[in-house]
C-alpha cells in the first residue's frame, strides 16, 4: 500500500514538473517572446558596440596625442621660422562652379 502511494506521488510530481517545464518552454517560443528576446539582444549588442566605439575614439585620441608629442606638432611655433603656408586650393573661398574661382580640374575651359 505504501509502495503504491509512494510511486503514485512520485509520478504525479514528475508529471507536474514536466508539464511546468514544457509550458515554460512553449511560452518562451511564442512569437511575442521571441521578438522580445531579439530586441533585448539587439539592445545589448548596440550597447556593446557603443562602448567599443567610445574605447576606439579614446584610443585614437590618446595615440594622436602621443604622435603629436613625438613629432613636436603640438609644440609652440618658433618665432624665427616663417608661418606655414596654405595651399591655394584650400584657401579658395568661391564656389568651384562660379566663373571667378580658379578650378584646375575644369575640363570645360576654352583653350
Amino acid at each position: 500500500m505504501f509502495r503504491r502511494t509512494f510511486w503514485f506521488t512520485t509520478g504525479v510530481a514528475a508529471g507536474v514538473w514536466a508539464t511546468t517545464k514544457v509550458n515554460r518552454k512553449l511560452r518562451q517560443l511564442t512569437p511575442e517572446s521571441l521578438a522580445a528576446q531579439a530586441a533585448d539582444k539587439a539592445l545589448e549588442a548596440g550597447h556593446k558596440l557603443r562602448e567599443f566605439a567610445v574605447d576606439v575614439r579614446a584610443g585614437v585620441a590618446r595615440r594622436e596625442a602621443e604622435l603629436g608629442d613625438a613629432l613636436g606638432l603640438d609644440a609652440p611655433a618658433d618665432p624665427a621660422l616663417p608661418a606655414p603656408r596654405r595651399i591655394a586650393a584650400i584657401e579658395q573661398t568661391a564656389h568651384p562652379r562660379t566663373k571667378n574661382a580658379y578650378n584646375p580640374h575644369n575640363r570645360n575651359e576654352d583653350h
